[in-house]
């Protein structure tokens, strides 16, 4: 028997450095992307109040990122994506329509933490905007995750000629 359930499954390595982060907030996710160049070994273990981050980047650092969440998340309707210069964490809230102030439950900011202000927005003023937006991010999620099933058109359709 464990005695202690929380303990991380990702040990912290004995020297590492912290990935960049950006983080916004919407209705029902907070999203959170980690800037790391062509990631490797990539672990993430996602707790309701905690996340680790550990991989390697195309320089064999070792990058580690651990963080206690403002708020609450849903675990099984979380998850991350790996891509070639990011790895993109979507948190479910465990109370939308609810806006985090910052990203950690410690209200001082790590010096590796932004917010991304490129895709920030004051949703607590607005009705169902987000909504359609969320619904949009979905769909693209769903598209990537089914992508490779179809093919892409041909440039070569998009002529005038017939």
């Amino acid at each position: 028997m464990n005695p202690n359930p929380m303990k991380p499954k990702i040990p912290r390595p004995e020297e590492s450095q912290p990935a960049h982060a950006l983080w916004f907030d919407r209705k029902k996710y907070v999203t959170i992307n980690f800037m790391v160049h062509k990631p490797k070994d990539v672990q993430v273990d996602i707790q309701p109040d905690k996340m680790i981050l550990c991989c390697k980047n195309d320089s064999d650092d070792v990058i580690y990122n651990e963080l206690y969440f403002y708020d609450k998340v849903l675990i099984n309707d979380s998850r991350e994506r790996v891509y070639d210069r990011t790895i993109n964490v979507l948190l479910r809230k465990v109370k939308p329509d609810y806006s985090w102030p910052h990203l950690q439950k410690d209200p001082a900011k790590p010096s590796w933490i932004s917010v991304d202000f490129d895709n920030w927005r004051d949703w607590e003023h607005e009705e169902d905007e987000g909504k359609e937006e969320y619904e949009r991010y979905m769909d693209m999620i769903q598209e990537m995750s089914a992508s490779n099933k179809g093919t892409a058109p041909d440039m070569g359709d998009l002529s005038d000629s017939d």
